[in-house]
């Protein structure tokens, strides 16, 4: 054989078994990768009674609409209204075909409370999440949410709460936050914050859940079959 011909094939056998090996290699992690796919398609989270009320919810499409600002609180109401347009004129779905949350939490919490609350503790709300009125330019003393008037001044473009939930939406609202904001108010104002904090949740908007933490009711729905919407 010549030097010629003999040198590529002495060449190739080197790469040869460095491919075979390779071969090998892949196909000795192939289980493990396999083994943890397994193991996460076999996962199912435990489920407790707190949110059962997510499933008490009727419909064909679970949506979750996260909120953690003022503006994020009005734009969660417009993308829900959206969600129902649009199920209506493209798939002939009603309300009841539809299950949809929206979820307060953060600065986005206080919108779950009643005028009442804002009328008494405006200031501090405001304060504290750093939002003004659009007409008065000052703290709000309603909740801008509960309110027609503002129009296009607001995200939610006049659509209220209440009609939300006239139209089947619940609220999955921020226990934790709710007791700072019942710290925050007694801080400013004086009081009791063990009592403020019960005083919040005595005024709130129709069809609210009060979660551990906002944070946790995503999570739970997520398990329980809702599409997540991106937070604002």
């Amino acid at each position: 054989m010549s030097r010629s011909s003999s040198f590529p094939r002495r060449a190739f056998l080197p790469r040869l078994g460095a491919g075979v090996a390779g071969a090998l290699a892949a196909l000795g992690a192939a289980p493990k990768r396999l083994e943890a796919a397994q193991s996460v398609q076999d996962f199912k989270p435990t489920r407790h009674p707190q949110d059962d009320w997510m499933d008490a919810i009727p419909g064909k499409h679970r949506f979750f609409f996260d909120s953690t600002t003022p503006t994020g609180a009005g734009e969660a109401i417009t993308f829900a209204s959206n969600f129902f347009a649009a199920n209506k004129s493209g798939y002939g779905l009603g309300d009841s075909d539809l299950a949809v949350v929206i979820c307060l939490r953060h600065w986005s919490t206080p919108f779950a409370w009643t005028d009442d609350i804002w009328k008494k503790y405006g200031a501090p709300l405001a304060e504290r999440i750093q939002f003004k009125d659009p007409k008065s330019l000052e703290a709000p003393n309603v909740n801008v949410y509960l309110s027609k008037e503002y129009g296009m001044q607001l995200p939610n473009r006049g659509t209220t709460l209440t009609a939300m939930a006239q139209r089947g939406v619940h609220f999955a609202v921020c226990d934790m936050a709710t007791r700072a904001y019942a710290g925050v108010i007694a801080g400013k104002l004086g009081g009791n914050t063990s009592e403020i904090y019960e005083e919040l949740k005595a005024h709130s908007v129709d069809n609210v859940h009060y979660a551990a933490a906002g944070i946790l009711a995503l999570n739970r729905a997520q398990e329980r079959g809702y599409t997540i919407a991106p937070q604002v």
